[in-house]
């Protein structure tokens, strides 16, 4: 059987056919982009660069055995069931679509054929999540279709989408990072990762002052016990060696 991906009309969801046919030669087919959806940019238009050529597809031998027969019905029907998905999806039904990507996940069998259509699930899980609001779950769901499928690149802007939707700025460019090893000539990544770095590095400044004023709390409590407080000691700082030097002030 030939596991074959083909682009919907609803755009920013990919949309995968499982047909059977007679053992041939397999190919990679590549979609359209999903755009690239950022919390601070909104959504851009289509890129080339979001293709979906990472995955493979393998043309499988017509079952030998009932087994066989039994895991290519139940992969069938895992599609169908995910192409209901999708449908529910195009019409803003997330919750719904979200019960019918789970269900495709119980019928897919653990077979190396059906490795696709369970990352595609997971990562079509993830943008219903996110479109609900709920990016916990949302990196969730991309985090298990990467483990299946590690150059899945829609899955990795899902997830970045997701981390910066939380402010994990600091992930969501390590995410940007693997895609751009993946894909080098995909610019929107890149800008991405431009954007991000400034936040990150606001975040770290103000999770240090917090830091800072949480040891500023606890040394006051110590030292109002004998009267003080720290505001009675004051770092110097060496020009020459770069070290500090305390010194206690009344």
């Amino acid at each position: 059987m030939l596991i074959e991906e083909v682009k919907e009309a609803t755009a920013t969801e990919e949309e995968h056919n499982v047909k059977s046919q007679k053992p041939s030669s397999s190919s990679a087919h590549k979609d359209a982009s999903d755009g690239f959806e950022t919390a601070s940019d909104g959504e851009l238009g289509p890129t080339d660069s979001d293709d979906e050529s990472q995955h493979h597809f393998h043309l499988q031998e017509e079952p030998q055995n009932l087994s066989e027969a039994g895991q290519q019905k139940s992969l069938e029907q895992a599609n169908e069931v995910k192409l209901q998905g999708n449908g529910l999806f195009g019409n803003g039904q997330y919750e719904e679509a979200l019960s019918q990507y789970d269900l495709a996940l119980q019928l897919a069998p653990d077979m190396p054929s059906s490795v696709e259509l369970r990352s595609i699930c997971h990562s079509n899980r993830a943008i219903c999540f996110s479109k609900l609001g709920k990016y916990e779950d949302a990196v969730k769901e991309c985090t298990k279709a990467v483990e299946l499928n590690p150059s899945y690149l829609k899955a990795l802007i899902r997830r970045a989408e997701a981390h910066e939707k939380l402010e994990h700025f600091e992930e969501a460019i390590t995410d940007m990072k693997k895609i751009l090893e993946l894909d080098p000539s995909n610019d929107q990544a890149r800008k991405a990762i431009r954007r991000l770095e400034p936040l990150a590095e606001a975040k770290r400044e103000k999770m240090k002052e917090e830091m800072i004023g949480k040891l500023k709390d606890m040394g006051n409590s110590l030292l109002g016990r004998f009267g003080m407080s720290v505001d009675n000691f004051k770092a110097v700082k060496d020009p020459n060696t770069g070290s500090y030097s305390i010194s206690f002030q009344r």
